[in-house]
């Protein structure tokens, strides 16, 4: 065990007494926080503790006077709890449970009276391992990225003000971490005078705390302090934003000075938080024995790997880092996207039910058709949504809804419920001839970060490992291919409206085989019908005549992912397949403009938007199409989740049960002949 390693065991791991006794409501009503505790090692008890057992208090709290005062009677050690750094999407007096602990057998970090655990990790532990000081690096580039802060109830849509400007941090009235450090209603105002004194002539922006801006909890800075160049900001503007345009931060002890250090800032500090005095701050009111000198890197690892507990509420199970991450950038977003909530149209019955499950997180969904729709959606202040095929049915512009890239085990044209779908307030991805969301977010992505990087290069690999495709049929293995150069053409819907929007010259399956044929005369040919032609769901089907002609191979009822893994190349008109082969490293050759198309990635011999000049890496495609775009929603928890949890359930067979639709099913497939009448 590494001298590291003994300092967070003594910090974090349960003495031989496991009995943790409680004096306070907080601990018996709030079940996420018996959970965790109970998952860290911890057997919460009733009555009177022994020497060798442990009390837990809720941070310095009033109502931890009762839990001090018996484990100073009873000799029994003290356990201080509170809320991790990165907490919920709302704040706990808006009802939603932590996601993450900080346990402290020490002491609390905001209190410098008495060194915490996390100060002694900072004092005194190597904090020099190089793949733990990479994970930190990574997970703050995740959390920039994702806009993420310890409530994350804002809008990164909302435009911060006009930069530059010097940003004052208010925090909650008699805070815990403020009373600790010592700080009062004039340390308050003489950090205000400060940042207006040493940045002349530039606006000074307070930032109001979420719980004052949800009228929960009254803050230092009132109204009456909006004048001349100090403005009040109660906007739901993100922290990040926020601290892009500032060029000096001003806090007492508020949790964003830290994401000010994380953004690159060293801010001036009024009081003593966890993250003052270690070089990263300027600090007012200094500790005297915190004398080390960190790298952000460093107290990053601290604060976020090693000190808190972090809980994953899909396996019910604590976590790493990593998977915090991913829960709350999916529960955050999903909450900043559906605050408003939805009037949808152009939505079949059966797909009623899963859709307001996936955006039903604010306000909820609600349906009408046609100008009611638009008219109650404006009546109402809700998004206007549409099916995407359906759009044109609107006389206005409206928010497209589509399936996603993973989407279900079994075919939507069987019914199957979806895994995923995905919201463009721009356009679709499988239409070219309008900038989609999807376009930008793979424009954006060639400047990706490092650590959404590495998540989507993790992604990629367990992909490629785990064989997951759109559909995940259960299907056959490959036949004996001949031996030569071996492409792949996947069949499409040729009705799809990938094909309608995305095709010129070549718009059928039998033009697509004999493009590819002419181009390649001597290449062993593989068909594979798409999985919605093969269960007479939808039209494509090519004449036996036509394929013996053509092809060497028709694999039928085969697992895609494995044909891939099995050919040199792909040659599609728009189907996803061929961006399951890039995510594979296969060549791909489009005769189509699918959304994949002219990034540098593809060959490409259909006709390819002059906006796409981007060139992102694979990874930096990856992203945008898996993690930056689609909403993932967990069958089990029937929450909003990340795509690692879609996959989880997938490996597992653990995708939930399709509502009874067999009957309407089997009708849509003998109506498949005449999809212009009723599609």
């Amino acid at each position: 065990m590494t001298p590291y390693d003994r300092i967070k065991a003594a910090a974090t791991e349960p003495p031989s007494s496991r009995r943790l006794f409680v004096y306070s409501g907080g601990f018996l009503r709030e079940r996420r926080l018996r959970r965790i505790l109970q998952l860290a090692g911890w057997e919460l008890r009733l009555g009177r503790p022994r020497p060798e057992d442990h009390v837990a208090v809720w941070g310095n709290a009033p109502t931890a006077k009762r839990g001090e005062a018996v484990a100073a009677r009873t000799g029994a050690g003290l356990v201080r709890v509170e809320d991790a750094f990165l907490r919920s999407v709302l704040t706990g007096r808006a009802g939603e449970p932590p996601l993450g602990l900080l346990i402290d057998r020490s002491g609390v970090h905001f209190d410098p009276s008495t060194p915490s655990d996390l100060e002694r990790m900072l004092a005194t532990a190597p904090l020099d391992d190089s793949a733990r000081l990479a994970r930190a690096r990574d997970a703050v580039d995740r959390i920039r990225h994702a806009h993420l802060s310890k409530y994350n109830a804002f809008d990164p849509a909302t435009e911060p003000p006009r930069a530059p400007y010097v940003l004052v941090l208010d925090q909650t009235r008699d805070d815990a971490s403020v009373t600790a450090s010592g700080a009062t209603m004039q340390t308050f105002r003489e950090m205000l005078v400060f940042a207006q004194e040493e940045h002349p002539g530039l606006d000074v922006i307070i930032k109001t705390h979420p719980e004052t801006r949800g009228g929960h909890r009254s803050g230092y800075y009132g109204p009456e302090y909006a004048q001349g160049r100090v403005r009040l900001l109660t906007d739901p503007v993100s922290p990040w934003a926020l601290m892009e345009g500032a060029v000096g931060v001003y806090t007492v002890s508020s949790g964003m000075g830290f994401e000010a250090i994380l953004a690159g800032h060293k801010p001036r500090v009024f009081g003593q938080p966890f993250y003052s005095g270690w070089g990263l701050t300027q600090d007012e009111n200094p500790v005297p024995r915190r004398e080390r000198r960190l790298t952000r890197a460093q107290l990053a690892c601290a604060a976020l790997i090693d000190y808190p507990t972090w809980y994953d509420p899909y396996h019910d199970r604590l976590c790493e880092i990593e998977d915090l991450l991913g829960t709350l950038e999916a529960r955050a977003r999903a909450r900043r996207e559906d605050a408003y909530g939805y009037v949808a149209a152009g939505i079949r019955l059966w797909k009623r039910a899963p859709l307001t499950r996936f955006f039903g997180t604010g306000r909820g969904m609600v349906f009408a058709e046609g100008s009611a729709a638009v008219a109650r959606a404006r009546k109402s202040e809700r998004h206007l949504a549409v099916w995407a095929n359906r759009a044109e049915t609107l006389p206005v512009p409206a928010i497209r809804l589509e399936d996603g890239f993973i989407r279900s085990r079994g075919l939507g044209a069987a019914l199957t419920p979806p895994l995923s779908l995905v919201r463009d307030d721009l356009g679709i991805y499988y239409d070219p001839t309008r900038e989609s969301r999807l376009e930008r977010l793979i424009a954006a992505s060639e400047r990706l970060p490092e650590g959404p990087r590495a998540r989507a290069r993790r992604l990629i690999e367990r992909l490629r490992k785990g064989g997951v495709s759109k559909y995940n049929l259960d299907a056959a293995a490959p036949p004996d291919l001949p031996p030569g150069h071996r492409i792949l053409v996947p069949g499409q819907v040729e009705d799809d409206a990938s094909i309608r929007c995305g095709t010129t010259d070549v718009a059928t399956n039998l033009a697509l085989l004999r493009r590819a044929r002419a181009a390649h005369p001597d290449a062993v040919l593989i068909y594979k019908p798409h999985p919605d032609v093969e269960a007479g769901l939808r039209d494509g089907t090519v004449a036996e005549d036509d394929l013996r002609a053509l092809v060497d191979v028709v694999a039928r009822h085969t697992d895609a992912t494995a044909l891939i893994d099995a050919v040199d190349a792909v040659w599609t008109m728009t189907s996803t397949l061929g961006f399951e082969a890039l995510v594979r490293d296969t060549p791909v050759t489009c005769l189509g403009t699918p959304f994949y198309a002219g990034w540098g990635l593809t060959t490409d011999l259909g006709p390819v938007p002059e906006r796409r000049q981007a060139r992102p890496d694979l990874a930096g495609l990856v992203h945008a199409v898996l993690i930056d775009y689609p909403r993932y929603h967990d069958p089990v928890t029937r929450t909003p989740c990340p795509v690692e949890i879609v996959l989880d359930r997938l490996e597992a067979g653990d995708t939930g049960h399709a509502p009874t639709l067999s009957l309407l099913a089997k009708a849509q497939g003998l109506l498949a002949p005449y999809t212009r009448f009723w599609r």
